[in-house]
């Protein structure tokens, strides 16, 4: 779906298509709600609703939605004393996935590894849990997160060949050609046109106007797109 259909649909769901009063928006309050209601968007359906599943794999649908944000990237990690470490996420993090990697102890090299993020606060623990901590016998170890790294612990054990992080990137934001960008204050040099679906970029719509709604606090349009946005989640 193309900026100016947004543009269209965001005006038409407030009532503002062709109103000159003082509550008309912006191009760049229409950029800047639009982006904002498809990262709140992607926020809720990441989250997951038991232990064993995160939101984006709760349903076919949600799968299907939400694939597009999916990124594999090769990682550079440094030796530390018990972890390797990746000292910077990528730009683009949104929300984590997983992180794959090939351990080498010895003549044996290239072993795939089972890593789970864990949390920071148990690390000591878990090092100290004969069935929790780094193994390279049984291929399993754990990572966390903490102030933008990556630690995958080792335990001073085994080595990290090589490494992969899988995870959730930024969802790319709207712009319009020659319009002030919201995020960076400078006027757009390019078109941009959302990446999702149309199905999806309907539902960003509403949460738009939701949130325009909220700005001229029109009470009853917000509880309008709020229903429209929740039934056809």
């Amino acid at each position: 779906m193309n900026n100016i259909t947004i543009q269209l649909k965001i005006k038409e769901r407030l009532n503002k298509l062709d109103s000159q009063d003082y509550d008309n928006f912006e191009q760049w309050q229409i950029i800047e709600a639009f982006n904002k209601g498809m990262s709140a968007w992607c926020r809720r359906n990441l989250v997951g609703n038991n232990l064993s599943k995160t939101g984006d794999e709760a349903t076919k649908r949600r799968i299907d939605d939400l694939q597009i944000l999916l990124s594999e990237v090769n990682i550079a990690l440094q030796e530390r004393d018990l972890y390797f470490d990746l000292q910077s996420l990528p730009e683009d993090y949104f929300e984590w996935k997983r992180v794959s990697a090939k351990g080498t102890k010895g003549c044996c090299n290239n072993r795939r590894m089972v890593i789970y993020l864990a949390e920071e606060a148990n690390v000591d623990l878990l090092l100290r849990d004969k069935m929790k901590r780094p193994s390279f016998e049984w291929g399993e170890t754990f990572c966390t997160l903490r102030g933008n790294h990556l630690k995958i612990y080792t335990n001073n054990e085994f080595n990290i060949a090589e490494a992969k992080l899988t995870y959730y990137r930024q969802p790319r934001r709207i712009q319009i050609i020659g319009v002030i960008d919201p995020y960076t204050n400078i006027a757009s040099t390019v078109e941009v046109e959302c990446e999702f679906k149309d199905d999806l970029v309907e539902l960003f719509v509403d949460e738009a106007a939701k949130i325009l709604a909220g700005d001229i606090e029109s009470i009853n349009q917000i509880t309008i797109q709020g229903n429209s946005v929740e039934n056809n989640n």
